[in-house]
This record gives C-alpha cells, sequence and structure tokens, in this order.
C-alpha cells in the first residue's frame, strides 16, 4: 500500500474470509483506525447461504485484531439493484453476471454511503485489484496475481468511489495471502474461497432459478 493511512478511519468490508481478514490484519500493521463492517445481503433458510457462519468467523477475526465489527443488513437493496436485474437478464436469454453490478451497487455503493456515515475516510476490500490515478483520474489496475485478478468484475466501479478505495491484497498472491493468514493465527487461514453468485452462494443453480425464476426458458 503506497497510501499513507495512519490514524486515518478505514472501513474494511469483513466477509468472514481469508482475504478481507488478512486485507484487516495488513491496514492495522499500517496504522489504520480500523472498522469492519460485515453485510447481509441475502436472507434465506435453504440452507446454501453460509450468511451465519460468516458473520461468526467476521465476530472471531474482529476479537483477534481487536477492532470494532459493525453489521448491515442490505438485502432489499441488493434484490432492487442487483437481483431483479439478474432474473430479467435470464428471462430476455442472456447470462449476467451480477458481481459485477453487485460491486457497483452494493459494495461500492450503499456500501460505501454506509462507511462514511461510520466516519471513514477509506473504504478497504479484500479485492485483487489496484487503483492508480491515470491522467488525473482514478483508475483500475489488475492485481498482480494473474490467476486470481478481480479487476473485470470491478470495472463498472466509479472514479469517485476508487478515489476513496484501497485494496491491501493488490499487490499479493493469494498464496502469500494464506501464509500471512496462517503465520499471524488468523481464524479463517484455511477456510474455503467462496464461490457461486455474490451473496447467495454456491447452489444447484437450474433448480435455484427454476424457483426464483419460472419462465427462464428450459434450456437456460
Amino acid at each position: 500500500m503506497d497510501i499513507n493511512l495512519h490514524n486515518q478511519r478505514v472501513i474494511v468490508g469483513l466477509s468472514g474470509g481469508v482475504d478481507s481478514a488478512v486485507a484487516a490484519l495488513l491496514l492495522k500493521d499500517a496504522g489504520a483506525d480500523v472498522h469492519a463492517l460485515h453485510m447481509t445481503n441475502w436472507e434465506d433458510e435453504d440452507g446454501y447461504c453460509t450468511a451465519a457462519d460468516d458473520l461468526q468467523d467476521a465476530r472471531r477475526i474482529c476479537d483477534q485484531l481487536d477492532i470494532p465489527l459493525h453489521h448491515a443488513n442490505f438485502a432489499r437493496q441488493y434484490r432492487e439493484r442487483v437481483f431483479t436485474n439478474f432474473l430479467d437478464e435470464y428471462r430476455r436469454g442472456r447470462t449476467p453476471n451480477p458481481d459485477v453490478l453487485c460491486n457497483r451497487e452494493i459494495k461500492f455503493g450503499v456500501f460505501r454511503e454506509y462507511a462514511q456515515r461510520l466516519g471513514g475516510n477509506w473504504v478497504a476490500t479484500g479485492h485483487y485489484a489496484r487503483t492508480a490515478v491515470i491522467d488525473g483520474t482514478p483508475g483500475l489496475l489488475k492485481g498482480a496475481d494473474a490467476d486470481k485478478d478481480q479487476s473485470y468484475f470491478l470495472h463498472a466501479v466509479s472514479a469517485e468511489a476508487l478515489a476513496q478505495t484501497v485494496f491491501p491484497l493488490g499487490g499479493m498472491q493469494k498464496a502469500e495471502v494464506r501464509q500471512v493468514a496462517r503465520d499471524r493465527g488468523l481464524p479463517v487461514h484455511d477456510k474455503k474461497d467462496s464461490t457461486g453468485i455474490c451473496f447467495i452462494g454456491e447452489r444447484p443453480f437450474r433448480e435455484f432459478l427454476g424457483t426464483t425464476c419460472p419462465l427462464v426458458p428450459d434450456q437456460y
């Protein structure tokens, strides 16, 4: 991280996974006033969403790092701004990528607004990407780990949001992140990476669409 964050309040999006945990750790090491914000963006009881377990992991991480944990529920905004579009695109026979919209509307939209209300000077996440000022405008660069680079999923995030964002893992390899987590004894050092639809989790996709979007043609 090239930014001097000493004594500046940084609100880190803490999912309960290893990437965001190490991001929070590195920010604290840099002298930032770190607060964690855990989001709940999907509510169901079908067993596929790990939100409850993830919140417990976030609490364990914050206890170990001695940083405050805030919790916000953006499930309504997620359905309105991301999931509705996701279903509409499938009904039209297209294959949308909800993660792009999720980043723009939720992680760097309502999350960022909430972080500002918490007094945050910066927002941070565990994404593998970097920022730079390009021709006077904040821009997005690929992460150093080509296999984990997430810049594509962030390409719709506004320059205004990027100007207030820190990606502590942008210059690291995933193996390094795991090693840091192990060396520092983070409780999620060996936690499996999340997969599946953004905030909805990994589940039988055809069955899920058949339940939530019954008008989707059978070939999808």
